[in-house]
């Protein structure tokens, strides 16, 4: 799954988003509109998690939806 794939279907994938990382809200998930950058800031910030641990989960997620 790449992630323009994800971008383009962002409201499918926002429920499994929230179920994954769970602090985030419903309207933290409408204003990054699928954007992985935004994602990975929002990771770093509500998580405490170092940029490249953040990019690690996101690339991990992003194989388990295939």
């Amino acid at each position: 799954m790449n992630w323009d794939q994800i971008e383009g279907n962002w409201k499918q994938y926002k429920g499994k988003v929230m179920s994954k990382w769970g602090k985030l809200t419903d309207d933290d998930l409408e204003s990054i509109k699928g954007k992985r950058t935004e994602l990975l800031g929002l990771l770093q910030s509500r998580y405490g998690r170092a940029k490249e641990q953040a990019e690690l989960e996101i690339d991990q997620w992003t194989k388990e939806l295939k």
